[in-house]
């Protein structure tokens, strides 16, 4: 509520969001009262984000049918390729009225990405939908970002794995961008044999948490457990600091129950946090400008700094040290 209040009075869009997942705990009912209570809150638009790719065609028609009869706002559906449903999803929820599909220019669709936006173009243009995109500029930059896609491949910056269609999401609904750290997580750490059981542990550890929907930073943190839990041969030996804190509330009210002798290994005699966390927190804006420093350019960099401040920090340091080897020059035409 507190970050809708302020999205407003800075002038930009607030949108409000379902983070779409399947549990015990989830269900249209439940997502209905959540769009009416952030539309309370005065969002501008309500966005439907499957993360993971498994809400069908006929879930999504009835999802988006019940939010547009129950609320009086923009409709947005975001899904992805990752189990193929991802096409025949977004023309189902076109047909039931949404909004706004989001779609990735072909080159870079399919797989962990989202459909390709030339081809919903062309089923929605023949369905008689007006979209408003010229194919002539879709065209273009498909061909500009060719190129880009055949070097990415090569040096390996883009694994293949992701391309493919994973209809293990299903059962693991694991999300597209949690799929591809998983796979350079392990990449990394020459462990990909271990690829199975940690897809498999993932939904153990969700639901340990009390099913959390699987985004950003949930997913990486859950993901993160869920490869620690199988390549130290022990469930919870080590628990992150990330999940420490969500345990203690730190990340709010938790959808479900967390597993009481999960809360009593992390927490010990320490009871978790009731109400809301940030309220507990003075302003560290300025604590963070002044120990990042010169480093911090703007706003935005203090913002970085806070959010991800190892990986914040190694990037200023290497954008000061491009800068002090970069040299401006002009040329003037002598007549």
């Amino acid at each position: 509520e507190v970050a809708v209040d302020q999205t407003i009075k800075s002038g930009a869009h607030a949108s409000g969001t379902i983070c779409y997942t399947l549990s015990p705990v989830h269900n249209t009912k439940a997502y209905i009262k959540l769009s009416k209570d952030m539309e309370n809150m005065g969002v501008q638009s309500i966005c439907i984000k499957d993360m993971a790719g498994i809400i069908s065609p006929k879930e999504a028609y009835e999802l988006v049918g019940a939010l547009k009869e129950n609320v009086k706002l923009p409709i947005i559906l975001h899904t992805h390729c990752t189990t193929g449903l991802g096409p025949m999803t977004l023309l189902k929820a076109a047909e039931a009225g949404v909004d706004v599909i989001d779609t990735a220019i072909s080159s870079f669709s399919g797989g962990t990405s989202q459909p390709a936006t030339e081809t919903l173009n062309y089923i929605l243009t023949q369905d008689g939908y007006k979209t408003g995109l010229d194919t002539d500029v879709l065209k273009q930059i498909n061909d500009f970002f060719k190129p880009v896609k055949a070097d990415a491949l090569k040096s390996g910056l883009l694994n293949p794995v992701v391309l493919s269609t994973d209809t293990d999401a299903l059962t693991y609904q694991v999300p597209g961008g949690m799929l591809s750290n998983l796979v350079a997580q392990l990449t990394a750490q020459k462990k990909m044999d271990k690829f199975e059981e940690v897809l498999e542990e993932t939904p153990r550890v969700r639901k340990d948490l009390g099913y959390p929907p699987l985004v950003t930073p949930m997913s990486q943190m859950v993901g993160v457990q869920a490869t620690s839990n199988v390549l130290a041969g022990e469930r919870y030996k080590n628990v992150s600091k990330e999940i420490r804190a969500y345990v203690r509330g730190e990340y709010g009210k938790a959808p479900g129950k967390i597993d009481p002798e999960l809360i009593k290994k992390v927490l010990g005699d320490e009871k978790p946090i009731k109400g809301r966390y940030a309220d507990t927190l003075g302003d560290g804006y300025e604590a963070a400008k002044a120990e990042i420093g010169a480093k911090a350019h703007s706003e935005e960099d203090v913002l970085s700094y806070i959010a991800f401040p190892t990986q914040a920090e190694a990037f200023f340091d290497k954008r000061d040290e491009r800068a002090k080897n970069t040299f401006k020059y002009s040329i003037e035409k002598i007549d």
